[in-house]
């Protein structure tokens, strides 16, 4: 990564500069494996995962009673470590997206014994996690969830069907989002559930442009014991929100990743392809472009560190915070990217090349955890609610 100025800004401290060099240290020592791209993607997630977990990555995702590296899990260590493994490999950015996302829930809700039983494993990169939310009549809907859950003596029968799962094809646990009550977001109650629990099956597996693990799986009478409820019955949408806020910035950091490695490609480039007696660098218009990538850049970090910096300072919500980052720094990075891929001319969408993998990699990130037209919403109703609160003193 060219540039690391960023990481001397104040939201930061010595442990965080001493976690980015020996991450970035770790990627160049494993560059070979990183960048590998084959047929088989699921093949490819669990050799990821076991690297990053053998690595002690995965450690960052955790809290130190149950094999993470801090007491509370920083959310500016998430961030730094997303936008570093994306700078370097889409596939690995997800694995340990996966991880934190599909435990975050238990770790912040969950029942001691189900964290002493889950976490150190996905800690170890032994368990791959996952986070099954969305349904095919429920994506940004969240209330229109079908799937349910029935209370049984000592435990909970889950039924129903869960589309767009990352990890889906792969995971061996999976925080899942169940009707248990009333209809609407206070009906909804939060599980978790090994997959190899009976009843539990992969009905599909889903294709995308930039190859991750992606399934619609079902659970037909899945039973899992009391403790396996994360937080108490009918607060799941509570849970799932109060996660996906404190991951949220994590993907516009990712994004962060990929638009950094766009632009430094972009620089060997532009200041390396002859053209016209110069070089391609010397023309204003590449100039302007290079401009436009490197403010880009420096504002989407400013946006994801600041929210980062406020959860970890105790702020309970960051929820406008971490929508804005991620807005702005998904659809700013798939803008600098498809400037990279200008700039590389027939070069830039020829298969194999890295701002072409780039360009299949960052498109997902505007859609999931929240599309870029929900963060809108979320943003806007928080200045409107800001300003009625401010008339009211």
């Amino acid at each position: 990564m060219a540039d690391d100025s960023f990481i001397h800004w104040p939201f930061f401290d010595d442990s965080h500069r001493a976690h980015l060099a020996e991450l970035n240290d770790w990627c160049a020592a494993n560059a070979d494996v990183l960048h590998v791209e084959t047929d088989d993607v699921n093949a490819d997630c669990r050799t990821l995962v076991a690297l990053l977990g053998a690595a002690g990555v995965f450690r960052n995702a955790v809290p130190a009673a149950h094999g993470g590296t801090r007491e509370r899990v920083d959310v500016r260590t998430l961030c730094l470590t997303r936008q570093t493994l994306a700078y370097h490999s889409g596939l690995a950015d997800f694995a340990f997206a996966m991880q934190a996302l599909g435990t975050g829930a238990l770790a912040l809700a969950g029942a001691e014994s189900a964290k002493a039983r889950y976490l150190p494993g996905v800690a170890a990169g032994e368990l791959i996690a996952g986070f099954a939310l969305s349904e095919k009549e429920a994506g940004s809907d969240v209330a229109a969830m079908a799937t349910s859950a029935e209370k049984l003596p000592g435990g909970w029968r889950i039924d129903g069907e869960k589309t767009w799962i990352s990890n889906g094809p792969i995971a061996d646990v999976l925080t899942v989002f169940a009707r248990t009550g009333e209809a609407g977001a206070k009906g909804i109650s939060a599980f978790f559930v090994p997959t190899a629990t009976p009843g539990f099956s992969v009905v599909e597996e889903i294709d995308v442009i930039a190859p991750h693990p992606l399934a619609t799986i079902r659970f037909d009478g899945c039973i899992v014991p009391d403790d396996h409820l994360i937080g108490a019955a009918g607060e799941g949408f509570k849970v799932a929100m109060a996660t996906l806020d404190m991951l949220r910035s994590t993907v516009g950091a990712a994004a962060l990743g990929f638009a950094r490695r766009a632009t430094d490609e972009a620089l060997a480039r532009v200041t390396t392809r002859k053209l016209f007696g110069g070089v391609l660098a010397d023309l204003q218009l590449t100039q302007a472009a290079l401009a436009d990538m490197a403010l880009g850049n420096d504002a989407s970090a400013l946006l994801i560190y600041r929210a980062a910096w406020a959860k970890d300072r105790g702020q309970p919500r960051i929820t406008r915070e971490a929508a804005m980052a991620k807005l702005y720094a998904t659809d700013t990075a798939q803008a600098t990217i498809d400037k990279a891929v200008q700039l590389f001319g027939g070069a830039g969408v020829a298969r194999g090349n890295m701002v072409e993998r780039l360009y299949r990699e960052v498109r997902a990130l505007r859609i999931y955890e929240g599309a870029s037209e929900v963060q809108k919403v979320v943003i806007a109703r928080a200045a409107i609610a800001d300003f009625q609160a401010g008339a009211k003193t």
